[in-house]
């Protein structure tokens, strides 16, 4: 009956903004655990790609920082003014603040609560957590160099307004490094909105099967966190959200209905 009733509603701006919000809020407060500092699916590189040395880190959520790795290994980041849209837990934004040293690195969220925590797990000197809207980016105009977006895009109220904001924001020469999912019509949809921009395409790259591969990699150590974070009469819910192995996020990857890109553009 639920799924009945929210299904047509998803195609209204408001809701989605309602629905991310809520549902962050709700993640952030009821399940504040440390060990769980990502919420992306993952991303295992290709062959040919070098694994990064990361000390400790590699015990902590590994395929779901090494998609932050990897995307914020696009260009340069040291020294550069950072903003993530879509913060989350943070996890992501602590490793790119410590490991490749931007000047500052600011992660904003819709989900106050997901901001505060965010801010109590991370304390680094050249980062922080704010409150804020995707489609009213709280920056002035021409201020920062990289604005990074993970897997948080396709749940705004309008992807165009959010598009327009972060060209608005990002110096001349600036970059959005962005990784999301769709299904081939709305990943169709997604590619118009950014080349509406004007911005200019440097990468576009389908990396479904780097993330297939994280999804089944990490799979055991993902249904144990969930059994021991998640409340029984939660867990099948959010097995569902985790994207477990045999759920429908994974297996829409797996049969080529959805797609998960990485878009590099430059204002």
């Amino acid at each position: 009956m639920v799924k009945i009733i929210m299904y047509p509603l998803k195609r209204f701006a408001w809701f989605k903004r309602l629905n991310a919000k809520v549902t962050y809020e709700l993640l952030a407060k009821r399940i504040p655990a440390a060990e769980w500092q990502f919420m992306n699916y993952g991303f295992i590189p290709d062959d040919n790609e070098r694994l990064p040395e990361l000390d400790n880190e590699k015990t902590v959520q590994q395929y779901p920082m090494q998609m932050y790795h990897y995307l914020a290994s696009r260009v340069t980041i040291t020294g550069k003014q950072v903003l993530e849209v879509g913060s989350g837990r943070g996890g992501g934004a602590s490793h790119i603040a410590r490991f490749f040293k931007p000047a500052f690195y600011t992660g904003l969220d819709l989900a106050q609560n997901a901001v505060d925590l965010a801010n109590s797990l991370h304390a680094t000197n050249n980062l922080k957590f704010i409150q804020g809207s995707a489609e009213e980016i709280p920056f002035a105009d021409n201020s920062i160099d990289v604005v990074i977006n993970v897997e948080s895009c396709h749940a705004y109220g309008s992807v165009s307004k959010f598009l327009s904001e972060v060209k608005r924001v990002l110096k001349p020469g600036g970059h959005l490094l962005m990784v999301d999912f769709r299904g081939d019509n709305k990943m169709n949809v997604l590619r118009s909105y950014l080349f509406d921009t004007g911005m200019k395409m440097i990468e576009e790259k389908d990396i479904s099967s780097n993330v297939i591969r994280s999804i089944e990699a990490e799979d055991d150590i993902k249904q144990a966190r969930i059994k021991t974070l998640v409340p029984p009469r939660w867990q099948k819910l959010f097995c569902k959200f985790a994207g477990v192995v045999g759920s429908p996020f994974h297996l829409t990857l797996k049969n080529g209905t959805r797609h998960y890109y990485r878009f590099v553009m430059q204002k």
